[in-house]
């Protein structure tokens, strides 16, 4: 890792000393949108001054108050014991430091940092992750999608104005790459057209409305966003957009279920839908299931090409996320093609 690329506040929180707690190390996470400093026992989470048109982290007003909706938002499934605090970076006679007094340079949040070996997608490499597993993960999201908000102005997200929006607006964003990260032209016209095709089914979206299955959901249901530690942990939901948050709860579970799909789990993935259906009684969500696989898959290749692009991000980084955005166009295709 480069340093000097950095951002000077970010070359401070390198160093061990920069803390008011014990730290024997310091490990940094990039992602398109965020710094994330791995700190001791704690994680502080940036974001980085970026508008990308679904987000829009361009002002420290918006930073700090999009830290203000991350801790709220992530406590509806996490213990409270996880997202502790919003810290503020000061910088007073040219010296940074985390808190005190100073001008505000930057807005953070601090949570506890999780066990790592317990990481679902960790485990699921080493073989780790069964149906107990799955079982323990339907038992919490079944009554957080049951208390989650699903008023009107949820529900108007739902619909094929909306959802259209959403999905239409990856390929604008994706289609400079075209050629790159393996989005080749095929790829990228076969799906789009699956999309526009399935969006005309109007009727399908608005009986999930009537139905109420539209909530405030959590967004980014994936793998890598789970700890399955002794209490199930989902984290690090989509904070920036009320649009992409509030969804067709088929929408939520199919991330995960694509996520199981890419991990090469097909029959995990299966057995997390039926067992989601069960326990919920929300069997009309199979009508959507293959849409917003493939819409989630897309969004995930999406991710990893604009962090691969990003040029401050390191070349390891940009290397891994080249490679997983060609997976994710190439299960996003596969779907579209099962699905016409």
């Amino acid at each position: 890792m480069n340093r000097e690329r950095l951002p000077e506040y970010l070359q401070f929180l390198m160093n061990a000393d920069a803390y008011p707690h014990p730290v024997d190390a310091v490990r940094l996470i990039q992602t398109h949108i965020s710094f994330v400093v791995l700190a001791g026992p704690f994680v502080y989470k940036w974001k980085k001054p970026v508008d990308l048109g679904f987000l829009n982290f361009s002002t420290l007003a918006r930073r700090r108050y999009y830290c203000r909706q991350e801790l709220l938002l992530n406590r509806r499934l996490c213990p409270d014991d996880v997202y502790l605090d919003l810290v503020a970076l000061t910088c007073h006679d040219g010296e940074f430091r985390l808190g005190g007094r100073g001008q505000k340079v930057e807005y953070g949040v601090k949570m506890a940092r999780l066990p790592e070996e317990r990481m679902m997608n960790r485990l699921i490499r080493e073989g780790g992750v069964n149906r107990d597993d799955i079982d323990r993960i339907v038992t919490l999201l079944v009554p957080f999608y049951e208390r989650s908000e699903s008023s009107a102005q949820v529900t108007r997200f739902g619909s094929v104005r909306e959802v259209g929006r959403s999905v239409m607006e990856n390929f604008k964003q994706t289609a400079p790459y075209i050629g790159q990260q393996g989005l080749t032209q095929g790829c990228f016209d076969r799906i789009r057209d699956f999309a526009a095709g399935f969006l005309a089914h109007h009727r399908l979206f608005e009986q999930r409305m009537a139905e109420g299955r539209i909530r405030d959901c959590h967004g980014d249901l994936h793998t890598a966003n789970i700890c399955l530690a002794d209490e199930v942990i989902i984290f690090d939901c989509i904070e920036f957009s009320r649009r992409l948050r509030c969804t067709d709860v088929a929408a939520d579970v199919a991330f995960l279920a694509m996520d199981l799909d890419l991990h090469g789990l097909h029959n995990l993935s299966e057995y997390f839908i039926q067992r989601f259906m069960e326990a919920s009684g929300d069997s009309g969500l199979l009508s959507m299931l293959g849409f917003y696989k493939c819409y989630r898959a897309y969004v995930r290749g999406k991710i990893n090409l604009l962090t691969a692009v990003d040029p401050g991000v390191d070349r390891r980084t940009a290397g891994e996320c080249r490679e997983q955005a060609g997976r994710c166009f190439a299960l996003a295709d596969s779907y579209a093609g099962m699905t016409l």
